[in-house]
């Protein structure tokens, strides 16, 4: 026997014994590949994203089924059910949980896989339990790259949702034994990647500020692009991101394309927050957070306000802006 979900799209025919239990909210980079990964793995979920045309089209492109609304998503779902959001931190992330809650029942997990801040989710799962809604936190590593060589994932929650998130934490992983963790309560997911990234500002500003050291060297003319490929093979630096370093540099070493504006996600911030709370010194990723600020153009004033100060006290000359 057939049935259509009122939320398929027309070419959208499932098995009734092929229901589904787990449902994925946001279809950005990350949420997409994701999908993509678990339809490889032999899984069929439903999908629901802001603008429909992109979960109607990697629904076409998986075998997955594309809901039009969350109501439309949880219907298609069979309890008890587990939603994974990907959605930004704040606004987005509490208004699809305020919807949520009333949508689905006792024994149902909702899961926040995006990048979160860890005291949110911890009043996420509070709010959450008042309906009977078990609440995990899930911190995903891996970028673009995660669809290919899978992701890591740790992930915060009880016991029993550990044992339901099993399954597809084996399909996302890199190997079923390898690259997810369950890290501990609610929350603990979210702390143990945020202190991730915090590391990541700090090694990534590392090779930033040791290229840039050689790139403008004067008299030696270093192959910047080849110090890289020569560090990728048995130097102690070595590392994923000297990998890329290395491939991007063997193709554009001047990068002059390129605008010296880095964003930051919010997890470098709430790094040097908790280094602050704890009294934990963090100096290297606090201030790999700063140069980000700085690479924003956050420091422009400060900088004026320095060259009138030395041209103030020294006569020293300052550079104008052409009008």
């Amino acid at each position: 026997m057939l049935r259509r979900h009122d939320c398929c799209d027309t070419q959208d025919v499932i098995p009734e014994e092929s229901s589904m239990e787990f449902g994925l909210v946001g279809l950005g980079r990350m949420g997409g590949n994701m999908a993509r990964r678990l339809a490889r793995k032999g899984m069929r979920i439903a999908l629901h994203n802001r603008s429909h045309e992109v979960s109607a089209a990697i629904a076409a492109e998986t075998g997955h089924l594309a809901c039009a609304s969350l109501a439309d998503l949880v219907a298609a779902l069979q309890a008890p059910r587990i939603v994974w959001l990907m959605l930004p931190a704040g606004e987005a992330t509490e208004q699809a949980l305020q919807a949520l809650a009333p949508l689905l029942g006792a024994g149902d997990l909702v899961v926040d896989g995006a990048n979160a801040y860890y005291k949110d989710d911890q009043r996420h799962a509070a709010m959450m339990a008042a309906h009977g809604i078990d609440y995990a936190d899930a911190g995903v590593s891996g970028g673009v790259w995660g669809l290919e060589n899978g992701y890591c994932i740790m992930f915060g929650g009880s016991e029993a949702a550990a044992a339901r998130l099993q399954p597809y934490m084996e399909a996302l992983a890199p190997t079923p034994t390898e690259g997810w963790l369950h890290t501990g309560p609610v929350g603990s997911g979210h702390f143990v990647k945020m202190v991730h990234n915090g590391i990541e500002y700090g090694m990534m500003q590392a090779l930033a500020e040791g290229f840039a050291l050689m790139k403008n060297k004067p008299g030696f003319d270093l192959d910047v692009g080849a110090i890289a490929e020569l560090w990728r093979h048995g130097s102690v630096v070595r590392s994923w991101l000297l990998d890329l370093s290395a491939d991007f540099l063997a193709q554009d070493p001047a990068l002059e394309t390129i605008q010296p504006f880095v964003a930051d996600s919010g997890e470098g911030r709430w790094t040097a927050l908790e280094a602050i709370e704890q009294g934990i010194p963090a100096p290297v990723m606090s201030l790999a957070l700063m140069m980000r600020f700085a690479s924003q153009g956050k420091g422009d004033y400060a900088a004026k306000m320095l060259a009138k100060m030395r041209q103030g006290f020294g006569g020293h000359a300052i550079k104008g802006t052409e009008k």
